[in-house]
């Protein structure tokens, strides 16, 4: 499957094909895994709706998404769950944590309020 293939019909088995949490026995761990790209577009649109950050627990989820699903593959599934809305969000973050630089989606406009909280960590 490449990469561009991403669609919502194949989501998990791409997930399950790129997942390296090498702990998970059992099937809910995967799928709890799975959910931490839902709680991450729920914490942004929070943050877009009522200017509430909750920046450590959106780091929180990020790391752990990355390192069970590989920093390719995790920015291919972001970029397929995120609406355009949360890339100037997540965008910061992501350069913050070495996933991508910062001429990568160039496109993307950051956050100038994430920005300057995620500089204060």
């Amino acid at each position: 499957m490449r990469y561009d293939d991403l669609n919502d019909n194949n989501f998990a088995i791409f997930a399950a094909k790129h997942y390296h949490n090498h702990k998970c026995i059992i099937i809910e761990e995967f799928q709890e895994d799975l959910n931490r790209f839902k709680y991450v577009k729920r914490l942004v649109n929070r943050y877009l709706e009522s200017g509430k950050l909750s920046e450590r627990l959106i780091l929180n989820h990020l790391i752990v998404i990355f390192n069970s699903f590989g920093i390719k593959a995790s920015v291919h599934m972001l970029l397929h769950k995120l609406d355009d809305k949360h890339w100037p969000v997540i965008k910061p973050f992501l350069i913050m944590l070495g996933y991508i630089t910062n001429h990568e989606l160039i496109d993307v406009v950051m956050d100038k309020e994430v920005i300057e909280v995620l500089r204060k960590i």
